[in-house]
């Protein structure tokens, strides 16, 4: 990972790779299926080898990834350690995203309450 969990980066970068369709589904295919080459894993998408590579990349430098050479193939390898992280840090912002949501649906009750009673 390039940045310090302790500002953010580290979550900010994990997001944004799995903020792409694309990427999602080259970790999705590498959890299920293992190791595998750019080469391979273009095989039957629209995006060229290189647009995969880029996409890779981009799930190395999140951590999501590790590029292993073998000879001269380079096989990726899905490293799904990093989302334990984006796991916590989700567990620990629920809580305020459920009093903001209550608050929101109170003010939304009173209001239609508020509305009702004037009719």
């Amino acid at each position: 990972m390039k940045r310090g969990r302790e500002s953010g980066g580290a979550l900010d970068e994990l997001f944004g790779a799995l903020s792409d369709p694309t990427r999602r589904s080259l970790m999705q295919r590498l959890v299920q299926s293992g190791p595998a080459t750019a080469t391979v894993l273009s095989a039957g998408a629209p995006l060229s080898r290189q647009a995969i590579v880029k996409h890779l990349q981009a799930l190395v430098d999140a951590g999501l990834a590790t590029p292993e050479r073998h000879g001269r193939e380079v096989r990726y390898v899905a490293t799904p350690a990093p989302l334990a992280d984006a796991v916590a840090w989700l567990i620990e912002t629920s809580p305020q995203w459920d009093r903001r949501i209550d608050r929101l649906r109170k003010i939304a009750q009173e209001r239609t309450s508020a509305d009702l009673s004037m009719r």
